[in-house]
């Protein structure tokens, strides 16, 4: 659990700490309802099903989801934003400040989700782990957290899109598909602080391998952005890819 020791167990705490309900003000918060649409559909979600939203962030997807009668769960490494989530959630949405790398369920929801880089991505940079697992850990505890037959959608940035589109202050590592970036971010106040971000980067064809490294059956790639998930085929064009998958059985 986060918050036990005066240094954070993630780069990513600090940020979110700084940026609160701020983050909520980002454009690319505002597709929720679309995106939500969309994995209803993809995922074959229905009004009582149970749903794990691996980090949830502020908790806008859960909501939402909830807002259809599906019982969420999600977790986040952030205090701050399990605060913020926790604030006018649905009936049936819960979250619990847990680290995705360290996820202890057991086949216990029908679905579930990682998007917009909340959890799954985020682990290079100082998060990077000396034996070069990276993001497998987060992937791995949502393959056993899923029922048998449940699908899992996550949502992972584009190395194709970002060294076409690479721009100023921003680095990427072609050994490791992490970009960095320097930027600056803004509190719900308005306040500046000077930050961090490492992103790991993957090709489709690095997504099929690692779900199936974990237990997982691919069943699509698409490209998508935010506010506008459709099932394209794989592209250089968009930022994202959406990988759906599931757990055999």
């Amino acid at each position: 659990m986060p918050g036990s020791d005066d240094a954070p167990d993630h780069w990513f705490e600090g940020l979110a700490d700084h940026l609160g309900s701020a983050y909520l003000r980002y454009s690319f918060t505002k597709g929720t309802e679309q995106e939500v649409g969309f994995l209803v559909e993809a995922l074959g979600l229905e009004p009582g099903m149970r749903v794990l939203d691996v980090g949830c962030g502020p908790g806008r997807h859960a909501h939402a989801l909830g807002r259809r009668g599906i019982a969420v769960h999600g977790v986040d490494i952030s205090e701050r934003f399990v605060e913020i989530a926790r604030q006018a959630a649905p009936p049936g949405v819960t979250f619990a400040c847990v680290d995705a790398r360290d996820l202890g369920f057991d086949a216990e929801f029908d679905a579930a989700i990682s998007l917009c880089q909340g959890a799954f991505g985020l682990q290079g940079g100082p998060a990077t782990t000396t034996d070069g697992t990276g993001d497998a850990p987060v992937l791995a505890g949502i393959a056993r957290a899923l029922r048998p037959g449940g699908r899992v959608a996550v949502s992972a940035f584009s190395s194709y899109f970002q060294v076409a589109n690479l721009v100023e202050g921003t680095t990427f590592d072609a050994d490791t598909g992490v970009a960095h970036e320097r930027t600056v971010i803004k509190d719900e106040q308005g306040v500046d602080a000077e930050t961090d971000l490492w992103t790991t980067c993957f090709t489709p064809r690095e997504l099929r391998l690692l779900a199936r490294s974990v237990g997982l059956e691919p069943e699509h790639v698409w490209a998508v952005e935010p506010g506008r998930y459709a099932r394209r085929p794989p592209d250089v064009d968009h930022a994202e890819h959406l990988l759906v998958a599931r757990r055999p059985g």
